[in-house]
């Protein structure tokens, strides 16, 4: 049975929120949008599975307030790196270095922590890089499905949400606990 991953980053945007359906205040701020389908479900089950959460987002943690805790998500997450709050954008380093920061994993930790994001260059390269565990959800047609180098290319690929407890199960070698 191989190690159980310590944490599991979640991107937002086509991610776990349909991008497609998000209403937006005259700030910018995304004040409502639906979820993908599976994706409540699966932050859910991994929550009552005893999975540490994190959200590793662009946007506004305001947004992220408004989607995520209007379906009762956002505090489910155990920590947030957001990019206005820090002031830099994924694949910057500095977004998942607060996020581990905030789970009390060192560095030397980073393999057995996943990343799930939609976007090639930003989640999966920023991952990659720090050798985060990356996992590409090739759900949405918005972001390019084509890795531009080696550093994008994902560890792992599902197609939606829910995919990812089972993928958990395979490389954990049991249930996704």
């Amino acid at each position: 049975m191989s190690e159980k991953f310590l944490a599991i980053c979640l991107d937002s945007g086509d991610t776990l929120v349909d991008e497609a359906t998000e209403i937006r205040d005259e700030n910018g701020i995304v004040i409502q949008a639906g979820l993908i389908p599976g994706a409540a479900e699966m932050v859910r089950a991994l929550k009552a599975r005893g999975r540490r959460l994190a959200l590793v987002a662009d946007g506004f943690q305001s947004s992220f307030f408004n989607i995520l805790g209007g379906y009762g998500l956002y505090d489910l997450f155990d920590a947030c790196a957001i990019s206005d709050q820090l002031g830099v954008e994924k694949p910057h380093p500095l977004m998942f270095h607060a996020a581990m920061r905030q789970l009390g994993i060192p560095r030397e930790q980073y393999s057995r922590v996943m990343m799930v994001g939609n976007n090639l260059e930003r989640d999966i390269s920023g991952a990659n890089a720090l050798g985060i565990t990356s996992v590409w959800i090739d759900w949405a047609p918005r972001r390019s499905k084509v890795p531009a180098s080696a550093i994008e290319v994902p560890a792992y690929t599902i197609k939606t949400p829910f995919e990812l407890l089972g993928l958990l199960e395979r490389l954990e070698g049991g249930p996704a606990l």
